[in-house]
């Protein structure tokens, strides 16, 4: 298919498709451009109460953007250790989405216990869209709690659109839905000129701001 950089990554997602590779050891990547995708509408997040106890308890240390290559690799394990046959990241995935971050595309939530990684996300921030690509946890509840601070910045932050790709059962509690891949489309390009703001909501927000965040509407 052709050398696959960094630019070419960007311009595929401003077109709805993304990369993924075979497996992790192998060397193909190809395109993917779902009939279904998924999606978490920002005004339509649900969060279950349980979990909002959870983030009241400040049960991990939130951080954002300090350690990419850990987070992907998180994910990337977490894929392999499951036997899933969507064990997706590569090498060469690792290495353009690094370079993505270093350009400021890519962002991380990432939740921090006992100053050790034990879950997190990663995902392409392109205009006011969020292309949210995969996450991981070792600790229970860190994955999700690294979910509903993403909502809380993107909704801060002037977001419009939260691209999940696929659907699953962890993503289905939250809102998440499935819409055809013209609506999807639509959606992506009304939110490309729209301008957001990553860092909007400070590093630092407690829990009662990002609970608060999600209860404001666009």
């Amino acid at each position: 298919m052709g050398e696959i950089t960094a630019d070419l990554i960007i311009h595929a997602y401003a077109q709805g498709i993304f990369p993924m590779a075979e497996a992790a050891t192998s060397d193909d990547v190809y395109w993917v451009d779902p009939e279904l995708r998924g999606i978490i509408p920002l005004d339509g997040f649900h969060l279950p109460r349980k979990l909002a106890r959870k983030i009241r308890q400040r049960p991990f240390e939130i951080r954002v953007d300090t350690s990419f290559v850990s987070v992907i690799e998180g994910c990337a394990a977490s894929m392999a250790e499951q036997g899933r046959e969507e064990t997706w990241i590569n090498d060469q995935i690792i290495s353009l989405y690094g370079q993505l971050f270093d350009r400021g595309f890519v962002h991380t939530i990432e939740c921090w216990q006992d100053n050790k990684l034990v879950g997190g996300l990663y995902g392409v921030s392109i205009g006011a869209a969020f292309c949210g690509e995969s996450m991981f946890h070792t600790v229970t509840d860190a994955s999700k709690v690294a979910l509903v601070y993403l909502v809380a910045r993107l909704k801060a932050g002037g977001y419009r659109l939260l691209d999940t790709q696929f659907i699953t059962p962890h993503l289905s509690q939250f809102g998440a839905k499935e819409i055809p891949r013209h609506e999807y489309k639509m959606q992506l390009a009304a939110s490309l000129d729209i301008e957001s703001d990553f860092y909007s909501l400070p590093v630092n927000s407690g829990p009662e701001t990002i609970l608060q965040s999600l209860t404001q509407t666009s």
